[in-house]
């Protein structure tokens, strides 16, 4: 026998003995019938839970081999009960960040039709937690789904695959696009008005996707709703010699000092004006101080640093031992020091107590263990109790178990997915981008967000796609009510410009 041959034979007695050892996985759906009451309305809607088996096409040497199942991808699918047109239904596909974030918190927090019991403004509630009616949730203006990428929620890579082929930039976009094609076709929603929801790491993968659909799958996109934004990192990333952050985050430090009654009495009495100002001094004065690094005149390198201190609470002493580079980790340390208190990250309305008060960084972020208990508690109760899918993994809400993670083909530079988005908006006009932005988000600041956008050079008469908005909480700004019912309102207008005919 030929040694080709040979190699044929024991190639595919591998491939035979690796299908009895791994069987092909099954889809495993649960559907059921739910109410709701949104915006005073009584919505009847069908619930579609459960997960689906990625397959891809697989070839050798040329030859198609047929589908081979890649990862089990869990989902859960809200929609309208009595529409007589479903393909003129629009529909909208939702993910979190990370990465390695499940779909809780868009789904739980601001879209889905049941959501997680807070306060007014936001701060936890004892446990047990509950589920309540979201009279703002966008079920009234579209079909939700709600998508849990490989390795998060109840997804995972089948038997025989390697889960960490997923936990990468590319991989990961293919993978929710394709996940997103075979659902618009099984459900027959080509013809429906689409939309993305992001938040986060889930608005750089919305924005990759708007690419992906667009070139691989011609899935054009009437719109992208992206929620505390990042699609350029070196927006938010502090290596040396990148100044860019310090800049950018400044009027977020403003925000936080004024939320928290640390500013001079001026700047307590109008946040957005006192922002403004601020917003002015970080893209003129302190840009033109960075730039200049050493060789700043000790005279106006004093003025920047009373600015500086002016601006954020922070003592003239410390301001100066910073070198004018005020990191917004060491941030969420020191301004409440004195009080023995750190602010939050994700929300630096939300404040804790660290072991170490003497600390560089605080030591978890107090505005993520305000919501990590509830939601997790929440939605493992109602994924088995109301929707009846019972599963015994773990729902991973957030789990490090993607990283490393692989930003190929943007190793050695900054991931920038502006230019993707800035390229579909060219290639589909009619593309719509909704943003929102949190005042007090130290995650991914609202004026990085800003130069973001202010940099795609997108054309004159398209510029209008884009718009922006602001709210006076965090990274999650739907956890605080005033903002959740904001949001919904802005969303519902936005919608109506995104569809043709609304």
């Amino acid at each position: 026998m030929a040694d080709d041959d040979k190699k044929n034979n024991n190639d595919k007695d591998k491939e035979k003995e690796k299908e009895e050892k791994y069987p092909t996985p099954e889809d495993k759906l649960s559907v059921t019938q739910h109410t709701a009451v949104v915006d005073g309305r009584t919505l009847s809607y069908t619930v579609t839970c459960g997960t689906i088996v990625l397959k891809e096409e697989a070839e050798k040497e040329g030859k198609s081999e047929g589908e081979k199942a890649k990862a089990s991808v869990f989902f859960i699918a809200y929609t309208l009960d009595g529409v007589e047109d479903v393909g003129a239904r629009p529909l909208t596909f939702s993910f979190n960040g990370g990465p390695g974030s499940s779909s809780v918190w868009l789904h739980l927090g601001l879209l889905g039709p049941r959501r997680v019991e807070t306060m007014e403004g936001g701060q936890q509630l004892p446990p047990p937690y509950k589920m309540v009616n979201n009279e703002f949730s966008l079920l009234d203006q579209s079909d939700l789904v709600f998508i849990d990428p490989v390795s998060t929620g109840f997804s995972r890579a089948v038997p025989g695959e390697k889960p960490k082929d997923f936990h990468a930039f590319k991989k990961d976009i293919e993978s929710v696009g394709d996940f997103i094609r075979l659902y618009v076709s099984r459900y027959g929603r080509w013809t429906s008005p689409k939309f993305l929801i992001g938040e986060s790491y889930g608005t750089t993968r919305a924005a990759g996707l708007s690419g992906y659909l667009q070139e691989r799958h011609g899935l054009y996109l009437n719109g992208i709703m992206l929620v505390s934004v990042v699609l350029n990192f070196q927006t938010i990333r502090y290596p040396v010699g990148n100044d860019l952050p310090y800049i950018l985050y400044l009027p977020t430090l403003t925000a936080t000092a004024w939320y928290h009654q640390k500013l001079a009495p001026d700047l307590q009495k109008n946040l957005r004006k006192t922002l403004d100002e601020v917003r002015d001094f970080a893209l003129t004065d302190y840009t033109l101080a960075l730039m200049q690094g050493s060789a700043l005149p000790a005279a106006k390198r004093a003025q920047i640093e009373k600015k500086l201190a002016r601006y954020t609470g922070l003592s003239l002493a410390y301001v100066q031992r910073c070198n004018l580079r005020l990191h917004y980790m060491r941030f969420c340390k020191e301004l409440l020091r004195d009080e023995g208190k750190t602010v939050g990250r994700l929300d630096s309305r939300f404040t804790g107590y660290d072991r170490d008060a003497a600390g560089e960084f605080f030591e978890f972020d107090p505005s993520m263990a305000a919501i990590m208990g509830p939601y997790t508690a929440v939605f493992n109760d109602y994924v088995r109790r109301d929707l009846k899918f019972d599963s015994d993994l773990p729902y991973e809400i957030l789990t490090g178990r993607v990283w490393p993670w692989n930003y190929e083909p943007h190793q050695n530079e900054f991931v920038n997915v502006a230019e993707t988005l800035r390229k579909a908006i060219t290639g589909n006009p009619f593309l719509k981008v909704f943003v929102a932005n949190g005042y007090y988000d130290l995650a991914t600041p609202f004026l990085a967000t800003e130069y973001t956008f202010n940099h795609i050079d997108l054309p004159p008469d398209l510029l209008d796609n884009i718009a922006m908005t602001y709210y006076e909480a965090g990274h999650m700004m739907y956890v605080h009510h005033p903002s959740l019912a904001q949001l919904k309102q802005d969303l519902v207008g936005w919608l109506g410009t995104a569809v043709p005919g609304r």
